[in-house]
């Protein structure tokens, strides 16, 4: 059995979970709402503020879906309660970022400015010149836009310059020798 698929989901207060024809469910919280067509095939059921997530048979499909659900459906409730966030840094000699109205603007030693413009559901914070916090409340449109922003300029191997995950480690390689 999937250890992850028969874990229960507990609701918070405050928030409201509806599930419709279709295996489409809604989640509405304190930081907005949520919406997801999940697969048609898995039983979700609500029962006194706890949902449980069910398979129909053992097959290797039917398995592999049922952990994907059950986490599906906990990434929604902890988006509307806590959200989700990630935190980017900037390493390299003149290399910063700046937050411009809705714009997210950097240099990165291209010859422009790279500009990322906001969306409804992604919050950009610039506590500093060489950081960058992305917070929402889908994980993975967060997710998706800091691996867009890490995209612009990806840390190189020799110094570290570019633009790094806070908890990312870069693996260094040793640069020429020289002639002997």
């Amino acid at each position: 059995m999937s250890r992850i698929g028969l874990k229960a989901i507990t609701i918070p207060a405050g928030v409201e979970v509806s599930i419709q024809e279709g295996n489409h469910i809604v989640v509405k919280g304190p930081k907005g709402t949520l919406e997801r067509t999940l697969i048609p095939q898995m039983k979700v059921e609500i029962d006194n503020g706890v949902i449980h997530v069910s398979r129909p048979d053992d097959t290797k499909e039917n398995k592999s879906y049922h952990g994907l659900t059950r986490t599906l459906i906990d990434n929604m409730v902890i988006g509307v309660t806590h959200g989700f966030e990630k935190k980017l840094e900037i390493n390299g000699v003149g290399y910063r970022a700046s937050k411009e109205d809705k714009k997210l603007v950097m240099n990165l030693g291209y010859s422009h400015q790279v500009i990322v413009p906001e969306t409804d559901d992604i919050q950009i914070e610039v506590p500093d010149a060489n950081h960058i916090v992305i917070k929402g409340i889908d994980k993975q449109k967060v997710g998706q836009f800091a691996a867009e922003v890490r995209g612009k300029r990806p840390p190189e191997p020799y110094k570290g310059k570019g633009i790094k995950y806070d908890y990312e480690t870069i693996r260094r390689k040793e640069g020429k020798t020289g002639a002997k």
